[in-house]
């Protein structure tokens, strides 16, 4: 697996979602698009993560950035996730798959039965990543985790991106 590297092009990514076919290639934000990786519907913490960056939603949206969560979750899981946690701005991909998972550098893990919540885990699943793509297809921040703790505050990226785009500050990390 090669690690995907900052001011690097990044392979464009279809993924169904919800509400139809989604492609990183056919965004156009003014700044970024941010991926949102989420391990799915078992996650009592990505509820709460995925519940936060809906309610800021707009914040995202405003300063020029396109959004979606995406889970490997089936649209059934993906479904239940949006209904149950009051999803009404975001974008929600599912079935993201194995191959599309180690792309993106994304850990996986397999499911050990029910959860802390009673839902059963899926047999194997992606653990969360973040990544900001600039709209020349690049790649600028990502954050990868083995677990659903610790994950970056939406609100914190957004105090980011506001330096960022006063400072012209460049993408970091692409030397290995």
């Amino acid at each position: 697996m090669k690690p995907l590297i900052p001011r690097q092009a990044v392979s464009d990514l279809t993924i169904e979602t919800l509400s139809g076919s989604w492609s990183l290639h056919d965004q156009n934000p003014t700044h970024f698009t941010l991926l949102a990786f989420y391990r799915g519907y078992h996650c009592p913490i990505c509820k709460s993560y995925i519940q936060e960056l809906n309610r800021v939603f707009k914040e995202f949206e405003q300063k020029g950035i396109s959004v979606i969560a995406i889970s490997s979750d089936s649209k059934e899981r993906a479904h239940l996730a949006q209904t149950e946690w009051a999803i009404d701005q975001l974008e929600i991909g599912h079935s993201l798959t194995k191959e599309q998972a180690q792309y993106w550098g994304l850990f996986r893990s397999t499911g050990r039965g029910l959860t802390s919540i009673g839902v059963e885990e899926p047999e194997n699943f992606s653990e969360p990543g973040l990544f900001l793509i600039q709209p020349d297809k690049t790649l600028y921040w990502s954050q990868v985790s083995t677990m659903p703790f610790a994950r970056p505050h939406f609100k914190e990226i957004l105090g980011a991106i506001d330096f960022v785009l006063k400072n012209n500050y460049p993408a970091r990390g692409e030397l290995i």
